[in-house]
């Protein structure tokens, strides 16, 4: 399955509903457009026109727009695999020399032809402007220790060329959150103290109550949060200047270089207006029918309410399934400061007793109706890289060996109540800390606590915020928490397994081993426990891979150290999420939802989403 067809014979439409005084279709288009045969997508030709509503918890999720708008460099289709969109092509020689070939007659949202100089510009005048970046190469940049070597070959064509193979580079291209290696330097320069005129620039940090040019520039250049409504960009909706922070507004992007083969540019919706609402009141929302498309702040629960309201609000709540590695996963910190925890949470047997001690089969049909899988956290049935060991491991609920392994362990002292005594003679209470922004993860911690305390273990709750429970990681002062499992349940060998391994400072179940890794042993510490040593010796060694045979046998390694290690406690996974349709065509029955990959509704081309009864 590919995103676009051959141009063959080919007459472009004019698109309906646009601003008066652009130039004719032919000149806003590239010379070569990305042309979408929708039979090859699953899809139908639609009709243009239509604004679409949807309803947001908060503003700043404006920046949803460029996520499921989902325009990048490269992109993932609905079958994982890397396809040049806004790129004409690439090629690819060894990871290593990546050459970009842009299309030609391309332009941005504003007119301006995006060239090779958008490039450029980004590369030398922002990533290597110390003022703007002072944190130096990001690691997708990285390769062998070393930052690429940067040409514009022509007007439209780029490269860059590291001496080892980086295979983090085109995945990175295709995030929700991509990098944005390129910027609208026509429109960018006016702030750059190499470019602008510096009477024109202090004036307007003046009016933007900033000291400098550097951070008058950073405000401005917003390319994922879509907040200055001047920046032009490449998606295929724009934020427009009307509207206000309840009521966001996005407009068609009339020099969008995706068309149909009928000749349609897209997207074909007109217009996308946000709403912001309180969270928890989407749900009744979208059953009150305030909402064209919604699964944003909808969960699991709101299933059954939300499919009383169908009939009388003419939607259809469609369940995809979601690509997280569990729903629910139970975190032991395994660099907790407190010396007892720390020797507990390390050692495999109290890790799989917990495991062991979980009724997962009764906590899918309490929460979940059934239609979820117990199991571990791990790559899901529909990733290549699944095995059934890896879901299952050490997943069953079998009691009796789970006291057996607390036992051999040596935690035999128990008080009056039957809890179990540490080795100092605390009792063995887990504190588990929750944001508390999940009901579900509330729910089946009550339920894990009941079957744990058979195990002499008693179990409480703590919601906290975000911020703090990171902290507290960070700290050493967490012990245990509560979290939705790997965000990417679906990985190719292709992808790379940056969460199996203290890598980041943002992972709970070792926040300052991956703050360690992240910050090149300036904080943070080193790990002293074998298996994340052996986890980050192999992420180092897919960074430097060069074949798919040999990226396979690395995740296949570490996706094994995970099963017999039981890092992750995860407890159902591939969970149905609602999402609400109304009166809109080409918006899949049976799709993936989630983040990375995917962008939400991404890689299912939200461009091709059309107003069924248009007149």
């Amino acid at each position: 399955m590919t995103w676009a067809g051959s141009v063959g014979a080919f007459t472009m439409q004019e698109t309906s509903g646009l601003q008066e005084g652009l130039p004719p279709i032919a000149e806003r288009a590239p010379v070569e457009p990305m042309i979408t045969e929708m039979e090859s997508i699953g899809r139908t030709t639609g009709k243009q026109g239509g604004e679409m509503h949807t309803l947001v918890g908060r503003t700043k999720d404006a920046r949803l727009i460029n996520v499921w708008g989902y325009a990048r460099l490269m992109g993932y289709d609905e079958e994982l695999s890397l396809q040049a969109d806004i790129l004409k092509s690439v090629e690819n020689e060894d990871d290593r020399i990546f050459t970009l070939k842009l299309r030609e007659g391309h332009k941005w949202s504003d007119g301006h032809p995006f060239t090779s100089e958008d490039f450029r510009f980004w590369f030398e005048d922002i990533l290597n402007n110390e003022d703007l970046n002072p944190w130096g190469m990001p690691p997708f940049m990285m390769a062998g220790g070393e930052a690429p070597t940067f040409e514009v070959i022509d007007e439209t064509t780029v490269r860059f060329t590291w001496n080892s193979p980086n295979p983090l580079f085109l995945p990175e291209l295709a995030k929700s959150r991509p990098p944005f290696i390129y910027r609208p330097a026509h429109y960018l320069k006016q702030f750059h103290e190499a470019y602008g005129d510096p009477a024109e620039i202090a004036k307007m940090a003046a009016q933007f109550k900033v000291r400098s040019w550097a951070p008058l520039f950073n405000k401005l250049d917003d390319m994922y949060n879509g907040r200055n409504v001047d920046l032009p960009s490449l998606q295929p909706w724009v934020r427009v200047d009307e509207g206000d922070d309840r009521r966001i507004v996005f407009s068609r992007n009339p020099y969008f270089h995706r068309f149909d083969s009928t000749g349609q540019q897209l997207p074909y919706i007109d217009r996308v207006v946000m709403t912001v609402a309180d969270g928890k009141l989407i749900p009744a929302k979208t059953q009150a029918g305030e909402s064209h498309l919604q699964a944003r702040n909808l969960n699991f629960s709101d299933i059954s309410v939300l499919k009383r309201g169908e009939k009388g609000e003419g939607y259809k709540t469609q369940l995809w399934l979601s690509t997280k590695g569990s729903e629910v996963s139970l975190l032991p910190n395994l660099a907790v400061k407190d010396p007892v925890w720390r020797k507990l949470n390390q050692d495999v047997r109290f890790r799989r007793a917990l495991s062991l001690g979980i009724d997962r089969s009764m906590i899918n049909k309490v929460l979940y109706f059934g239609l979820a899988h117990p199991g571990n956290d791990t790559v899901l049935s529909m990733s290549p890289l699944f095995r059934e060991e890896y879901a299952t491991k050490w997943a069953e609920f079998d009691p009796d060996k789970a006291n057996a392994l607390l036992d051999e362990i040596g935690l035999v002292e128990r008080r009056e109540d039957g809890v179990r005594l540490l080795p100092d003679g605390r009792p063995l209470e887990i504190i588990i800390e929750s944001t508390g922004e999940s009901r579900a993860q509330d729910d089946a911690i009550e339920l894990v606590s009941e079957t744990w305390r058979e195990l002499g273990i008693r179990a409480f709750l703590k919601p906290s915020q975000r911020d703090t429970i990171r902290n507290r990681a960070i700290s050493g002062d967490l012990v245990m928490s509560v979290w939705s499992g790997f965000e990417n349940g679906v990985p190719t060998a292709e992808m790379p397994p940056l969460d199996y391994a203290p890598t980041r400072g943002d992972f709970l179940s070792w926040a300052t081993w991956g703050d360690y890794y992240e910050t090149e042993g300036k904080s943070g510490e080193k790990p002293d426990w074998a298996p994340a040593i052996r986890l980050n010796e192999l992420y180092e060694a897919w960074l430097s891979s060069s074949s798919n045979e040999e990226r396979s046998n690395i995740w296949h390694e570490m996706l094994q150290i995970h099963a017999d290690e039981t890092i992750h406690i995860g407890l159902v996974n591939e969970v149905r999420q609602p999402v609400v349709v109304k009166g809109l065509s080409n918006v899949p029955e049976k799709a993936i939802y989630g983040w990375d990959p995917g962008s939400h509704f991404g890689i299912h081309r939200m461009d091709a989403f059309y107003f069924t009864d248009l007149k």
